[in-house]
C-alpha cells in the first residue's frame, strides 16, 4: 500500500496546530535536580533508545519510559523494556518487557529478526501506543515501523500491547522507514511522528495521526540527502522546526522549518552547532524558549549537553548532562557560569536523549555506554 500524503485530504486535516506542554508556559530558567539510572530488566547487559511519556495528573506515574534490551543492539534476545516513575515513591520502578519479536511476529503472521527504537505515546483517550522498529532480512535500513497499541487501560505495572500493523510508509514493503524521536501533539488530539528513510539514501519524514491512533498520510520534511532522525519542536502553533542529525562529513547540525503547520517544509542553511552524526531531542516549552539534549562534539558521543533557544536557530549551553573523563570540567557550567551538580565521568558514550515535560519538570533520559538508561531532572531556577 502507497503512503498517503495529508495534503490529499480536507484542508481542516492538513493543517493541525501544535500545542504547548502542560505546565511549562511559566518556565523561565532551568537547573538540574536529581539524576539516576532507570532498572534494567535481569540479565540484560545492553541497552539503547529510550522514550519518555507523560502521564495525567490522576495516574500513578509520572512518567512512562520505554527503551530496547538484551544482549547487545539487533541480537536475537532484544526486547521493548518498560519502567514508571512512581508518584507516590519517586522512585523507578522494577523494569519489564511489555513486546517481544517471536510473539509479535506470531501476532502478525511474519517473522521478525529485531526490534529497536520504540517511540510512545497518548492518544486522547488515555491509550498508549508504541511505534517499534523491527527487521527482516536485512539490518536497519530494511526496517519497517510496526504500530503497537496498549490492549486495555491498566496501571502502569501491568500494561500490554497489541500490534495493529505495520505502518503503510510506502509501496517498496513498507520497509526502510525508522522512528526515533518523540511525537509532536495537536490540538485535535493527534500527532506528528517524525519518521526517517535510510535505504541507500536519507530523508526525514512525518506521519500525521488522528485523535485514536490513525493513520492519516506521509510528508517529507526535508530535500536535503543525508539528514535523518528529525526532532520537531514548536516555536508557536503553526511554526514549527525540525532540527537533524547529518550523515555527511559537516558534523552539524541540520534544520528545516515550517510556517504552516506542516503544509509546506523548507530546508534551513545548518546550525552553528557541532554534531557528531548523532540523535538529538528537543521541545518547545513555550513561547520564546525551546531546550535540546545533543552531543555538541564533532567528533564524538563523550558528552551530552543540554542547551536553551529563543527562536530554535541559535542555541546556548546551559546544563551538561553528561561527560567522559576526556571532556572539559569547564563545560560542566550553565550559561550564566553558576555550577550545575557534577555530571557523572566516564568513558565513551552518552547517546540519544530523550525529553518529556511532566509534574513542573524537564526530564532527560539517555543511553549511558550502551549499558543503561540514565536520567536527569530539571527544575525551574528559584
Amino acid at each position: 500500500m502507497a503512503a498517503l500524503d495529508w495534503q490529499q485530504r480536507s484542508p481542516v486535516l492538513s493543517a493541525p496546530q501544535a500545542i504547548w506542554p502542560a505546565g511549562a508556559q511559566a518556565v523561565q530558567a532551568l537547573q538540574v535536580q536529581a539524576r539516576g539510572s532507570i532498572p534494567m530488566p535481569a540479565n540484560t547487559p545492553a541497552a539503547h533508545a529510550s522514550s519518555l511519556v507523560a502521564m495525567p495528573a490522576d495516574s500513578p506515574a509520572v512518567l512512562m519510559a520505554f527503551w530496547f534490551a538484551g544482549e547487545r543492539e539487533s541480537a536475537a534476545d532484544v526486547q521493548i523494556a518498560s519502567s514508571w516513575l512512581s508518584r507516590s515513591s519517586g522512585q523507578w520502578q522494577a523494569a519489564r518487557f511489555v513486546a517481544n519479536r517471536e510473539l509479535l511476529g506470531l501476532q502478525l503472521g511474519h517473522g521478525l529478526r529485531r526490534l529497536g527504537n520504540p517511540v510512545a505515546w497518548r492518544d486522547a483517550q488515555g491509550r498508549m501506543h508504541l511505534f517499534v522498529v523491527a527487521t527482516g532480512l536485512g539490518g536497519w535500513a530494511a526496517g519497517r515501523v510496526l504500530h503497537l497499541r496498549q490492549v486495555a487501560q491498566a496501571d502502569p505495572q501491568n500494561l500490554q500491547f497489541e500490534p495493529l500493523r505495520v505502518l503503510p510508509l510506502s509501496w517498496l514493503w513498507n520497509t526502510s522507514h525508522l522512528v526515533r524521536t518523540a511525537p509532536l501533539p495537536l490540538q485535535d488530539g493527534g500527532m506528528l511522528l517524525p519518521l526517517y528513510f535510510e535505504l541507500g539514501i536519507k530523508y526525514a519524514m512525518a506521519a500525521r495521526f488522528g485523535p485514536q491512533g490513525d493513520f492519516i498520510g506521509l510528508q517529507r520534511i526535508s530535500g536535503h540527502d543525508g539528514w535523518l532522525q528529525p526532532s520537531v519542536l514548536m516555536l508557536s502553533a503553526t511554526q514549527w522546526l525540525a532540527l537533524m542529525r547529518d550523515h555527511s562529513s559537516a558534523h552539524q547540525l541540520a534544520a528545516a522549518r515550517t510556517g504552516n503547520a506542516g503544509q509546506d517544509w523548507h530546508d534551513l542553511p545548518a546550525l552553528d552547532l557541532d554534531n557528531p552524526d548523532a540523535s538529538i531531542a528537543a521541545i518547545g516549552l513555550r513561547p520564546g524558549l525551546a531546550v535540546m539534549a545533543h552531543n555538541p562534539s564533532a567528533s564524538g558521543r563523550e558528552s551530552l549537553r543540554l542547551s536553551a533557544s529563543s527562536d530554535g536557530l541559535h542555541w546556548a549551553a546551559i546544563a551538561v548532562l553528561a561527560r567522559s573523563s576526556s571532556a572539559s570540567a569547564a563545560s560542566n557550567m550553565i550559561a550564566n557560569q553558576v555550577v550545575v551538580s557534577p555530571a557523572p565521568v566516564g568513558p565513551d558514550e552518552f547517546s540519544y536523549p530523550a525529553l518529556a515535560w511532566a509534574d513542573g519538570k524537564l526530564w532527560v533520559s539517555y543511553t549511558e555506554q550502551r549499558q543503561r538508561i540514565a536520567w536527569v531532572s530539571l527544575g525551574p531556577t528559584p
